[in-house]
């Protein structure tokens, strides 16, 4: 394929710049045989924001909706990284213009919208994908690859938290991360981040059990202006109250193990913590988020008084590094911006029918199920945390 691959992105807030800064990164990554690539716009509905962002990471202009990225015939791959809410209007619309889509998750803010969306997918002549970043974690890779080469056998225990701190702060603004039904707050957020995991590891989760969601904070005040991200900013002296959840946990069945786990946006001091234990028939691993350049394994082989856990660096001989980080030595480092450039190098391989050196990304069929889970934890806490089976 030599035709030129014109992308944009469409939402220039937090989780936006690391898909237009993934998307500079994706040919630089392994022996790129990618066709030329042209980065032609980012779009927002601060137009404002969406030229800044462009400037600074060479994208050609700046739209202000969803329909002009449609519209334009020199886009061919599109990232969506907006409200949940608007997942479904603006990638069915970008699928019936031909463009190619990766959707961040959740795939969208109802289980419905994301079964049409599905649909729509299906039906389409493009590629559609949801970006399930920590599937492109190294540590989290690697780890998966042994359980399932037979080095820690099979899973018995998934223990998974997934705690940040952006809603700890009574100051923070209103903004769409505290708007919506419940379970659409912590739970979708970080909640569906942590899911996948487990299921990436454990595999299929059968049933949910345990749910709990609770609102820590119950009455938030709306930005005098503008805000990026998780900002704080000018309050206006108005006020609404938060409608979803600040903190969610449930227990997990999957086929021949079992799993707890808990999310939160209210966990002070702890801004972006994912961490996991797995425990299986010949040992165990455990990953930090807070040290992602590093795992730790342990095997029950050998004499009980030394088989604890052991650190081990990843480098090449690890998951996606070889020949894909300009350092891929152990020790060097790896950090989830960089996810972010395997993920778009994953879609752009696929889009352009090029061998994969990285597993392609999500199907919308998977994040269907994501949203699935997601609704079991909420029946579940709606119904006294009883068991609601997938």
């Amino acid at each position: 394929m030599t035709k030129t691959i014109g992308i944009a992105v469409i939402g220039a807030g937090m989780a936006g710049l690391s898909h237009i800064a993934g998307y500079r990164t994706a040919p630089t990554l392994y022996s790129s045989d990618l066709p030329p690539l042209r980065y032609v716009a980012v779009a927002d509905v601060n137009t404002e924001l969406a030229a800044k962002v462009a400037k600074r990471y060479g994208y050609e202009k700046a739209l202000g909706s969803w329909q002009e990225v449609a519209a334009d015939p020199d886009i061919d791959v599109v990232s969506v990284v907006i409200a949940n809410r608007f997942h479904r209007e603006a990638v069915e619309g970008l699928l019936a213009a031909g463009k190619h889509v990766l959707c961040e998750k959740p795939l969208a803010d109802t289980l419905q919208e994301a079964e049409a969306m599905a649909t729509a997918a299906r039906n389409a002549d493009s590629v559609a994908r949801v970006g399930f970043t920590f599937r492109r974690t190294p540590g989290i890779a690697t780890i998966q690859n042994l359980i399932a080469d037979g080095t820690l056998g099979k899973v018995l225990h998934f223990s998974g938290r997934y705690w940040t701190d952006y809603g700890h702060n009574p100051q923070a603004p209103m903004s769409w991360r505290f708007k919506g039904q419940p379970g659409s707050g912590a739970l979708a957020d970080v909640g569906s981040h942590l899911a996948y995991v487990a299921e990436f590891l454990a595999g299929e989760i059968l049933s949910v059990s345990g749910g709990q969601l609770s609102t820590s904070i119950t009455e938030r005040f709306l930005p005098a202006g503008a805000v990026t991200g998780h900002d704080l900013v000018e309050l206006s002296d108005t006020s609404e109250p938060v409608e979803n959840d600040d903190y969610a946990a449930f227990n997990v069945q999957f086929a021949g193990a079992a799993g707890s786990l808990e999310v939160s946006r209210v966990a002070a001091g702890h801004p972006n913590t994912l961490t996991f234990e797995v425990f299986c028939e010949k040992g165990a691993a455990r990953f930090s988020q807070l040290r992602p350049a590093e795992i730790e394994i342990m095997l029950t082989e050998g004499p009980s008084a030394t088989n604890g856990y052991r650190t081990v660096n990843l480098g090449s001989e690890h998951a996606y590094l070889s020949g894909g980080l300009p350092m891929d030595a152990p020790g060097v480092g790896f950090g989830q911006n960089d996810a972010f450039g395997y993920q778009a190098r994953a879609f752009l391989d696929e889009v352009c029918g090029l061998g994969n050196a990285l597993p392609i990304n999500a199907t919308f069929d998977e994040g269907v199920h994501n949203m699935r889970v997601l609704q079991a934890v909420v029946q579940s806490a709606a119904n006294d945390g009883k068991k609601v089976s997938l």
